[in-house]
């Protein structure tokens, strides 16, 4: 007898429905086809040990399992639970009247219970989109997978559930999510708070106008000056994310694993890699690509701790999807897409010591060696940092103050004003969202300076020897610290400050 049943790939972020036709007749043998990898291949002894622990069996018959389509790969073992399906109805085990109005995932244990798969969430959407009825996977991943409205999602526990509701009718317990209500209850507040740091209010600010602008930052300064609890704390400046944002996020981390009992995602992600961290992990790849740390930063923030400390190697791959905000990675076969619209905060020491030209420090380095540290940084990835700033370490007199700073919830205020600003000015822009996704075309028409503006900018282009990215990352900055201010036309001293935050680009910037 032949039976379909139907379960899902997963390639980027985007999923494939996939037919798995099981035939059984007469004969010995076991073959499974449709380009399996060793995960699928190896199923058949979790199937049968789940089957047996359950009172079922496979069949001692010919069984022909095809997934089509053919020539795509499939991997994982997510479909241990639609072999299984298929093998029962197949033999006649059990009913399976309905059972292609339902799209079924799950990893079998060989008690028959189910663990977690990945990708339910856009396995769920796509489930959507071709008019199935239900999808039944992974009590673990129902939450995400039920985000999706006008689909019936089902969790279970373990094989007999689902072998139950198909063949005697016993109901399944539906899960249901109220999307909305989900994310807007979600919206607690990060435990990192600015009001824990004592002084340091130039660097505020700076942290204040790279969140309003979405503005890639570089703080540079000595151990210990605060940088790392600065970074820390900049999503809870950050503007909470929109409902469709939510979605794209947590569908990324979904095709990773990352979202199991979780639901909707309404934290904006803070990524922190390790500075041993390899190019594919960074940035996505493999023979079956996964995401990288960019693409699980989206719509967040990735923090590079130590930049000089990562291979040039691996940084330098990051700079076509800092500029496009997005990672394509092609395979021979295939090609898939990953969303990367992340904001850079990267932190450096001045120097291999971290203590240049501090005559209090117990060591030193020369100029020269801190040149050669610098320069482990290229010239075209610190053009696509739009704000570079130094640090200094807080005085005692700073640090035993009783009195606390400014709490992030206000900060969080101004930053929203300013972003509303952004959202009327680009409402008519599909890919522009905030100043730091300004194209060129963009910069001219919103940016429009007087001409003493001009002439600010063109003698700091000149003294400063600034590339036409970095004039272009001026501009931007300089919107963003008008749009702060509430004002329509940009001036000198909203030029002036944007030029003071390049501090890489001045010689002797330290002396």
């Amino acid at each position: 007898m032949l039976i379909k049943v139907y379960g899902s790939a997963v390639f980027g972020v985007e999923a494939t429905t996939i037919t798995v036709e099981v035939n059984v007749n007469k004969g010995i043998g076991y073959h499974l086809v449709g380009l399996p990898d060793n995960a699928i291949k190896e199923s058949n002894y979790r199937i049968a040990a789940a089957l047996q622990n359950n009172g079922y069996k496979i069949p001692g018959k010919k069984i022909t399992i095809n997934m089509a389509p053919a020539d795509l790969r499939k991997e994982g073992s997510a479909y241990d639970l639609t072999l299984a399906l298929g093998i029962l109805s197949a033999s006649n085990q059990i009913q399976s009247k309905n059972i292609d109005k339902y799209l079924i995932m799950g990893e079998l244990s060989l008690d028959g219970g189910l663990q977690s798969i990945r990708g339910a969430l856009p396995i769920a959407i796509k489930a959507q989109e071709d008019g199935f009825k239900g999808f039944i996977l992974p009590k673990e991943n129902a939450k995400e997978a039920a985000i999706v409205s006008d689909l019936e999602v089902y969790g279970v526990e373990n094989i007999k559930e689902v072998i139950d509701y198909f063949d005697t009718g016993k109901p399944l317990e539906q899960t249901k999510v109220n999307t909305r209500e989900e994310f807007f209850k979600c919206l607690n507040f990060p435990e990192f708070d600015f009001s824990d740091v004592k002084g340091q209010e130039s660097i505020k600010r700076c942290m204040e106008i790279a969140a309003t602008g979405g503005h890639n930052i570089i703080l540079i300064g000595p151990p210990g000056a605060g940088k790392t609890m600065l970074a820390k704390r900049l999503p809870s400046i950050l503007p909470p994310m929109t409902l469709h944002e939510a979605l794209e996020t947590t569908k990324i981390h979904s095709v990773v694993g990352k979202v199991k009992n979780m639901g909707l995602m309404s934290q904006r992600p803070f990524r922190n890699p390790h500075h041993t961290i390899s190019s594919a992990a960074l940035v996505g790849g493999g023979s079956y690509p996964q995401p990288g740390e960019i693409s699980l930063s989206h719509n967040g923030v990735l923090f590079l701790d130590e930049l000089p400390e990562f291979e040039r190697r691996v940084l330098e791959v990051m700079r076509q999807p800092m500029e496009d905000r997005e990672v394509t990675i092609a395979r021979a076969k295939f090609t898939v897409t990953y969303p990367s619209s992340f904001m850079l905060v990267a932190s450096m020491n001045p120097s291999p010591s971290g203590y240049f030209n501090d005559p209090d420090a117990p060591v030193t380095s020369s100029p020269m060696e801190m040149q050669r540290y610098l320069s482990k940084i290229s010239g075209p990835l610190l053009d696509r940092i739009d704000i570079h700033i130094e640090v200094t370490p807080v005085p005692f007199e700073k640090l035993s103050e009783e009195r606390k700073g400014e709490s992030s919830v206000e900060i969080r205020k101004r930053v929203m004003v300013a972003r509303d600003v952004q959202t009327r000015r680009f409402s008519n822009l599909e890919q522009v969202h905030y100043n730091a996704q300004m194209n060129t075309k963009q910069i001219r028409e919103f940016c429009v300076l007087d001409k003493d503006s001009k002439e600010l900018l063109k003698n700091a282009m000149e003294r400063l020897n600034l590339s036409a990215r970095a004039y272009d990352r001026i501009l931007k900055v300089a919107r963003t610290i008008a749009d702060l201010q509430n004002v329509q036309n940009i001036s000198t001293t909203h030029i002036s400050e944007a030029i003071q935050y390049r501090s890489l680009d001045r010689e002797g910037w330290l002396g």
